[in-house]
């Protein structure tokens, strides 16, 4: 009897965990992630797209993070996304979980040398909060300088890019070869953007896609007019060549322009590193040399003031200088 009972139990326990089992194999199968990415694509490719219809991309997606828990929070973060094109424009390969990751250790870093540096209270607990913020926002300085610098060399290779495509067109080549050639043998770092076009073309993107993805990679004017106009050539027909080589002359005399700009408002630009930097650095003289003498400022409630309108001043002082030698051409 006692047989009889046990194996009854142990029957219906595997009996419920199988019931269980099939009931979670069931809903996955039919109500699950995949099972519902599988019936929208099917629904798209028989044509009948519902109000929720997305746009599916054979393009591979670039992660934010190595973890998938840390992927969709930041795949629902609106900043995520900003750094994320920040970053593809720089041309580094780091991913936002990685920037954000080294502001943070350059944020603690800072708190903890901040911490450990002696400054009466209590107006030093602004200033080392200041403190930690700027450094915390170093990588992103040095992100947008990096950017700054790889946007300036593919300007200053667009002229040779478009001579190189009309000789290309002139010489019988398809456009869709002629961005393999570009790609294979114009310098870093714009041929890796046409390397990225073809490739894009080769897995089934159309042209006009892959080359307006081009252009957001590379938010320059110039790369916008040569993608507008091999766009409009292909829609209306006409000599490519002749409006390659247009474009070209019409880059090189925007840059020689800038060129003279920039010599013409060099004095204006020094005056306003030298105006910005030397209260910062007389003070900065001032703590290693007496810092008794200087101490008032941050002691003393009207030094306090003194200290938070010279600010102010040389704030509105570098942005007027800024906007005055900034010369849009």
């Amino acid at each position: 009897m006692d047989i009889l009972f046990y194996g009854f139990i142990v029957f219906l326990f595997a009996a419920i965990i199988l019931g269980i089992e099939g009931v979670y194999l069931w809903w996955v199968n039919t109500h699950g992630a995949s099972a519902q990415r599988i019936a929208r694509r099917l629904q798209l490719m028989s044509g009948h797209q519902g109000k929720n219809a997305e746009r599916i991309s054979i393009l591979k997606l670039r992660r934010f993070g190595r973890h998938a828990l840390t992927e969709r929070l930041l795949q629902r973060a609106r900043f995520a996304h900003r750094i994320d094109r920040l970053l593809v424009q720089a041309g580094m390969g780091w991913s936002v979980e990685h920037f954000l990751l080294c502001s943070g250790v350059v944020a603690v870093l800072a708190g903890y040398l901040v911490l450990q540096w002696p400054m009466p209270l209590p107006v030093p607990v602004l200033v080392r909060v200041a403190l930690v913020l700027l450094c915390a926002f170093v990588p992103l300085l040095l992100v947008r300088r990096a950017r700054l610098r790889r946007l300036a060399r593919i300007e200053e290779q667009l002229p040779d890019a478009a001579d190189f495509i009309a000789r290309a067109l002139r010489a019988g080549h398809s456009f869709s070869n002629v961005l393999q050639i570009v790609g294979n043998e114009l310098p870093e770092p714009l041929s890796g953007e046409f390397r990225i076009a073809r490739e894009e073309i080769n897995y089934g993107v159309p042209l006009g896609e892959a080359l307006h993805n081009m252009a957001s990679r590379i938010p320059l004017t110039d790369l916008r007019y040569l993608v507008i106009a091999i766009l409009i050539q292909r829609e209306t027909g006409g000599n490519l060549a002749e409006i390659l080589s247009n474009i070209s002359h019409i880059i090189r005399g925007r840059l020689r322009l800038a060129a003279q700009v920039r010599v013409l408002s060099a004095e204006g630009r020094m005056s306003a590193w030298i105006l910005g930097l030397l209260p910062f650095a007389v003070g900065a003289m001032l703590v290693l040399v007496n810092p008794t003498y200087i101490m008032v400022l941050w002691t003393d409630p009207a030094g306090v003031k003194l200290l938070w309108t010279a600010l102010v001043m040389i704030i509105v002082g570098v942005i007027w200088l800024k906007r005055m030698i900034r010369i849009r051409i």
